[in-house]
């Protein structure tokens, strides 16, 4: 099902829209699969999220303009690949333009048939369920059909530069750690 959310508010000015979010670390993810020539494929996503336990479904956004997604859609899987602190130039090389993104990149094929790049921090692999038009953006929704930790600590972006935590997982006061 597709939905189309086209509101203006013309009082939400987008370079302080883009300040605020901005200022949110995120989780810097790499949406993989492969044509159906056997090429690799893939796209940067900071928006990839957990969104159901019980099923198992994730949640990323993707910009309308992406020429990547629509190969990746039309094969309905896909595998997220948490980028580690030592992937930098894998998240460069897979945020560029063209189909020649994936040169010097290591992967191997998961069992759904997607790449899953050597050294992230985890992967998750999934069959597309949804595709929602939101703005800008396509909101994908995954179901969950493996998961494996990697190694390492997950790369994460804020304020326009990359990072990681100090400490991991960081206490919450008055809560579980």
């Amino acid at each position: 099902m597709s939905v189309a959310v086209t509101m203006q508010n013309p009082a939400v000015d987008p370079a302080i829209q883009r300040q605020i979010f901005g200022a949110l670390p995120t989780g810097v993810t790499a949406i993989t699969g492969l044509t159906a020539g056997g090429m690799p494929r893939g796209f940067v996503v900071g928006t990839f999220q957990s969104l159901s336990l019980s099923p198992p479904l994730v949640t990323f956004c993707v910009d309308r303009s992406s020429s990547t997604w629509p190969t990746l859609r039309s094969l309905g899987r896909f595998t997220a690949n948490i980028l580690s602190t030592e992937q930098l130039p894998v998240c460069r090389a897979l945020a560029r333009k063209g189909d020649e993104k994936f040169q010097g990149i290591d992967y191997e094929e998961s069992l759904l048939g997607t790449p899953r790049i050597s050294g992230a921090a985890a992967w998750i692999d999934c069959d597309v369920i949804s595709e929602v038009v939101a703005g800008d953006h396509f909101v994908i929704i995954g179901a969950i059909k493996a998961v494996s930790p990697g190694t390492g600590e997950a790369l994460l972006f804020r304020g326009g530069q990359f990072g990681e935590f100090n400490r991991w997982p960081a206490p919450v006061p008055g809560g579980r750690a």
